[in-house]
């Protein structure tokens, strides 16, 4: 009897741990789809500017805002930045095949998001900055069903960057997954405590601690 009771705890655990890396994520995958956006956005509306309306650059807003509409085809609207990256410059082309890797992830086909995400993420000709949040945002989605050592491991160069504490909770989660708690605990006690993360940062490695520790 005590080993079925065993089985039923860890069972219950497991489950606990499943909830809480879906709702963390979840709130993580919103706040890089946050900082795509916002980063696109002003990108391209600075590029529409700068060659006035050239069909390209009117290509790239009107999908910006096809994306937002109710009921968007995403992964039409995906093909248009596919479209858009092919005749766009330098940072411009990356941004868009950021945007059309995201779409392609929220309307549900994991395996090209992260076949684009992975491209950005080793393409020499590409800004760092851009490489890295490839990086990031190849990382999180590999969380799932990924295999957890090999996403820290190529989280790891991001530690000096700009995208450093948002590398460290999705190495968290994915220590999480190899089902390593105290070496996510450590990632989110420091994260907690580091001056130089975003609050947003501290609060939701906060509220993840604390359902740990619950």
């Amino acid at each position: 009897m005590p080993d079925i009771f065993d089985e039923v705890e860890e069972d219950l655990r497991a489950e606990r741990m499943k909830r809480l890396l879906a709702r963390y994520g979840g709130l993580l995958t919103g706040l890089l789809v946050v900082v795509i956006l916002g980063v696109a956005g002003w990108e391209g509306w600075r590029w529409y500017e700068a060659r006035g309306a050239g069909q390209a650059a009117e290509a790239y807003l009107a999908a910006g805002r096809a994306a937002t509409e109710p009921n968007a085809d995403l992964k039409a609207i995906a093909g248009r930045y596919d479209a858009v990256a092919a005749d766009a410059p330098g940072g411009y082309r990356t941004l868009a095949r950021l945007r059309a890797a995201a779409l392609r992830a929220e309307a549900g086909d994991r395996d090209g998001a992260l076949a684009e995400w992975d491209a950005v993420s080793r393409d020499g000709g590409t800004d760092p900055l851009y490489r890295d949040l490839a990086t990031l945002l190849w990382g999180l989605h590999s969380v799932d069903a990924g295999d957890p050592a090999a996403i820290e491991a190529r989280l790891a160069p991001l530690a000096g960057g700009p995208w450093r504490s948002l590398a460290d909770e999705v190495r968290a989660l994915a220590a999480l997954k190899r089902n390593d708690t105290e070496a996510a605990k450590r990632i989110l006690t420091a994260l907690t405590t580091d001056p130089l993360a975003p609050q947003g940062v501290r609060d939701r490695a906060g509220r993840l601690l604390a359902g740990l520790n619950g």
